[in-house]
């Protein structure tokens, strides 16, 4: 389960630090945490994953326990580490627009429903179809779509399908809120990641939450993300520990990239990609999440439906570890005549918020190999994400020059160089592989008090290692092979449509 190695050099360094931070993140796909603290660097690193089942058309479930089995896990190692007794604070994000149900007590009812679950789109078009646009930028301050992972469609989904799970409902969590919930018996959210439920102000919008009767009494209460939640109970690991509110993975993950000042910009690749620009200037644009400002800070980003998740599934399928996959391919196997893919096996969010897209390789001939499929899959992946990010330049009202690159997809050399192509943008990648458990941390530490901003606390963890620019002589050869992708999906759009739609009768 966990590494359990410790970082020999920072453990010399630090023999007797001031204050340390655990940063936990609830990913898609697996907990990553850390133990740290600004100046300190990362002092021991935990990471284990858990399944996500896909037992009908468009159901993607995980289980809640596991979520906190793996917590608890992370907990009891950094406990058990020699500087334990110096940590001040725990941070906690998580992904977002997956929830779970619960008792009164805290306890799930059913099975998280991920963000990658499409089941609630057709309750997702009827509450959309509910609205005024306008009377809901209003209430929103954005055009922020109401789709099959929002809180609303799900709540209406369960209602219809599982009435009696319904009934026993009395709190609707994310997954850091649930974790939040069982470990200091406190129900509390933060405004930035209840998505498509906030407005300006940072409260809830009533507009919205007046479309299902029950949710203001199932939603819990918003505090600012740099406040405490609680402390930890009895009988966990570090009982007493304040635990901060926290936020979702994009904006924590952002924190871990040392992106929090006006016009930067990042692209986070995991096991989707989100492409991010923090801009006062923009008002946001149809497709774009744009964010209330909060501090300063007013996010517009795009979040993808795949990422890394496309080439998991295309190792499965290949019966290969990813690490054999990665090193099939090079930029090189890109040409003009190249077969194109199509990265949406579960539909799409930004900027076409389309649940009944799916994936389609295009071109193929008998000359093509495993190589030319996996670099395909890797360009199909970075055009998804050019149409998130020519999107979110228009909502945020400001040219992107560079991007601040970090995730599990960032890992890759070859996958960094076919992005950069792709977007024609510098990617200055960062030397954590964790920028969601950094964040956390770095959240943490201003929650305790014991760091002054958001840019203080991230000096000393986040750093850059690697550039990766444009090659100038594919520029021509990626905006042709870019307008064919969008051609793509308009073309492949009401087939696509046709099929899901008969598997949803």
């Amino acid at each position: 389960m966990g590494n359990g190695n410790f970082n020999k050099e920072a453990r010399m360094l630090l023999s007797k630090p001031d204050s340390l931070y655990i940063g936990i993140d609830i990913g898609t796909s697996s907990v990553k945490a850390i133990m740290g603290g600004p100046g300190a660097g990362e002092v021991d690193a935990f990471s284990a994953s858990y399944p996500t089942h896909r037992p009908v058309a468009g159901a993607a479930e995980q289980h809640p326990l596991n979520w906190l089995d793996l917590a608890c896990g992370a907990l009891g190692q950094f406990a058990a580490h020699p500087h334990a007794k110096y940590v001040r604070a725990i941070g906690l994000t998580s992904q977002v627009n997956t929830h779970v149900f619960c008792d009164s007590r805290g306890a799930h009812l059913f099975p998280a429903l991920t963000w990658q679950d499409t089941r609630a789109a057709q309750h997702a078009e009827h509450l959309e179809a509910q609205i005024d646009p306008s009377a809901k930028i209003a209430a929103l301050g954005a055009p922020i779509p109401i789709d099959a992972s929002h809180a609303l469609a799900r709540m209406a989904w369960i209602a219809a399908t599982f009435p009696e799970v319904w009934a026993m409902t009395r709190h609707v969590l994310l997954p850091k809120d649930y974790l939040i919930a069982q470990l200091t018996g406190e129900f509390v959210s933060d405004p930035i990641g209840s998505v498509g439920l906030v407005g300006p102000a940072l409260d809830y919008a009533e507009l919205l939450l007046e479309i299902i009767p029950e949710a203001a009494s199932l939603l819990p209460k918003l505090d600012d993300p740099l406040h405490i939640a609680g402390t930890i109970r009895h009988p966990h690991p570090f009982a007493g520990i304040p635990v901060a509110v926290g936020t979702m993975d994009a904006w924590s993950s952002m924190f871990g990239l040392g992106v929090v000042g006006e016009g930067e910009a990042m692209y986070l690749s995991g096991t989707s990609d989100v492409l991010g620009l923090i801009s006062a200037r923009g008002s946001g644009t149809a497709g774009i999440v744009t964010f209330p400002d909060w501090r300063g800070i007013r996010l517009h980003a795009g979040p993808t439906q795949s990422g890394g998740s496309s080439l998991t599934w295309l190792a499965a399928l290949l019966g290969q570890e990813m690490s054999s996959v990665l090193a099939l391919a090079s930029p090189e196997h890109i040409r003009k005549e190249s077969p194109l893919f199509l990265p949406h096996l579960d539909g799409e969010r930004a900027p076409l918020w389309d649940p009944h897209s799916r994936g389609a390789f295009v071109g193929l001939d008998k000359a093509i190999g495993p190589a030319e499929i996996v670099a395909a899959l890797m360009e199909g992946v970075a055009f998804a994400a050019r149409l998130a990010l020519e999107a979110i330049e228009v909502s945020g009202n400001q040219q992107i020059e560079s991007l601040c690159h970090g995730g599990g997809g960032a890992q890759s050399g070859t996958w960094c160089q076919i992005r950069a192509d792709v977007l024609g943008r510098h990617l200055a990648c960062a030397a954590s592989k964790v920028p969601g458990a950094t964040g956390a941390l770095v959240m943490a530490s201003l929650a305790a008090g014991e760091m002054n901003s958001l840019r203080e606390a991230t000096q000393g963890l986040v750093t850059r290692d690697r550039v990766f620019s444009p090659t100038r002589t594919t520029r021509a050869l990626c905006d042709e092979r870019f307008g064919i992708f969008r051609d793509i999906y308009h073309a492949l759009s009401p087939i696509n449509h046709a099929l899901t739609e008969s598997l949803s009768r």
